[in-house]
């Protein structure tokens, strides 16, 4: 996930910005790990791509710490005997 998240905030650095691929990789981490870019975008497009790109980030990052926190959440509710009760009418 990482990866590939890491690899399209590159593509997009590199074609809406044109920095060369050493900037691109830097400036996608930077955002992708929730530090913000180094450089800011010039030209609208890529002030386009890295807004949605940190949101998509965003949206990555909870939903991959959503995805390994189940099971122990999982295992915790079943652990201290809890569930889940609608309140009776």
């Amino acid at each position: 996930m990482a990866g590939v998240s890491l690899g399209i905030g590159m593509w997009g650095y590199h074609a809406f910005e044109s920095l060369p691929w050493i900037d691109a990789f830097t400036n996608a981490s930077m955002i992708l790990s929730g530090m913000g870019p180094l450089a800011s975008p010039q030209t609208a497009g890529g002030k386009l791509f890295a807004g949605f790109y940190a949101l998509f980030s965003g949206v990555a990052f909870l939903t991959t710490v959503g995805v390994l926190l189940a099971p122990v959440v999982h295992r915790s509710l079943h652990r201290f005997h809890l569930e889940w009760r609608e309140p009776h009418a």
